[in-house]
């Protein structure tokens, strides 16, 4: 799911304060937020972006077609001679 960052909104500390949870919803949806002190630009409240190492959780998948399967191997392998192979050797 991608948010969309175009729009940008300036709003005073005082009523920024007081109307917190309203502008929290709005950066939540995507929006961005410029806090200002007497006309000059203090802060700004974005939405969360991706940091630097961070791992990305995809959607929850619904069936098997959600995943993709990796190409075949480039040799057959016979699993049960792999299998008795593995339990020889303990």
């Amino acid at each position: 799911m991608v948010m969309e960052r175009n729009r940008e909104e300036s709003v005073g500390v005082a009523q920024f304060k007081a109307r917190l949870s309203h502008y929290l919803r709005q950066v939540r949806r995507g929006e961005s937020l410029t806090v200002l002190d007497r006309e000059t630009p203090i802060a700004r409240v974005v939405p969360p972006g991706p940091e630097p190492g961070a791992i990305r959780v995809r959607e929850p998948a619904h069936s098997l077609a959600d995943f993709q399967l990796p190409d075949p191997l480039p040799y057959s392998t016979d699993s049960l001679a792999l299998l008795l192979e593995d339990r020889a050797k303990r």
